[in-house]
């Protein structure tokens, strides 16, 4: 028997660095994957087929690969409920260097495997996402709020408040289908070095960034209404609003700005601004735009109903 399991990609429609600080995100799944096929072996070896690396190792003194970090970690989890090893598979629709949340969508694919190969295959998607979070934390020293992680388990749009030391994750899932579009500005600096950024801008000025995250996340909790009520109209102007509070911020730049400005020009669309951490990366527009003069990539995506799935072959 082998175990395909396929999860989306992800985007932030809301919530970016505020998220971190208690705030509420909003994220969607989007129909772009990344699919794993695990097939047991009778030996103790494991391979990992990816387009990031070729990888052999034993079970039993597994060898690090800093390419692959997120998937040996999920596996290092699990070694001793393993039956033996395996091979292991991992396909991409998308690029990594792109802001789909390739990182969340092979931890969530990986971690439902080999839940289903330990003899787990019915495990909720709360324990999908607990364990694939905390991988996510050991790879990344307790970083990482979890929120691509959460729509790429979960699917949809989702609501998302980040576990306190006195509460657990708040996840929910929205009714709203929002008509997306994406664009790649070219360029992307890694979100650690992003927060990094503001950090040092925050200390200059910590009454008025807290001041800042707290308007972000009751723009998100509005937002989250909207959503959820399909109001797309207060949608887009939200989206706008957070724009600008991202540009207080201090991540937007001069491309980024031409992108969501000639995007909020063209009557398709009622709102756009940065998807993710800013400095580079996506843009992303509520409503299709149609005849618009941009030279930027557009990555076409839609969002998925659907979060990680599993199939026993």
């Amino acid at each position: 028997m082998r175990i395909k399991v396929t999860a989306p990609g992800s985007l932030m429609l809301m919530g970016e660095h505020a998220v971190l600080f208690g705030q509420r995100a909003l994220a969607c799944a989007v129909d772009k994957y990344i699919t794993v096929m695990l097939t047991p072996r009778t030996d103790r070896v494991v391979t990992i087929d990816s387009a990031l690396a070729q990888y052999s190792s034993n079970l039993d003194n597994l060898t690090e690969d800093p390419s692959l970090s997120f998937v040996l970690a999920a596996i290092k989890r699990q070694l001793v409920k393993l039956p033996a090893g395996f091979d292991l598979q991992i396909v991409s629709e998308f690029s990594h260097t792109v802001g789909l949340g390739s990182s969340a969508a092979v931890t969530a694919a990986v971690v439902t495997a080999l839940q289903a190969y330990i003899g787990r295959e019915a495990v909720d998607a709360d324990f999908l996402f607990d364990e694939a979070l905390a991988v996510v934390h050991e790879v990344q020293d307790g970083r990482g709020s979890g929120t691509d992680l959460v729509a790429a388990v979960y699917g949809g749009v989702v609501g998302y408040t980040a576990a306190t030391d006195d509460a657990g994750p708040m996840i929910k899932a929205l009714q709203g289908r929002p008509e997306i579009s994406l664009f790649y500005v070219g360029y992307k600096m890694k979100t650690p070095d992003v927060l990094k950024f503001v950090e040092g801008k925050a200390q200059r000025y910590p009454w008025l960034y807290s001041g800042i995250y707290r308007l972000m996340g009751e723009t998100t909790e509005e937002a989250e209404t909207a959503v959820d009520n399909s109001d797309w109209q207060r949608f887009g102007e939200l989206m706008n609003i957070y724009q600008g509070l991202m540009d207080a911020l201090g991540v937007n730049d001069k491309k980024l700005a031409e992108i969501i400005y000639t995007l909020r020009q063209n009557p398709s669309i009622t709102g756009a601004k940065i998807s993710g951490s800013g400095l580079g990366d996506c843009v992303i527009s509520l409503g299709k735009p149609v005849d618009l003069p941009l030279s930027y990539e557009e990555i076409p995506v839609s969002v998925s109903a659907e979060g990680v799935t599993i199939e026993l072959i």
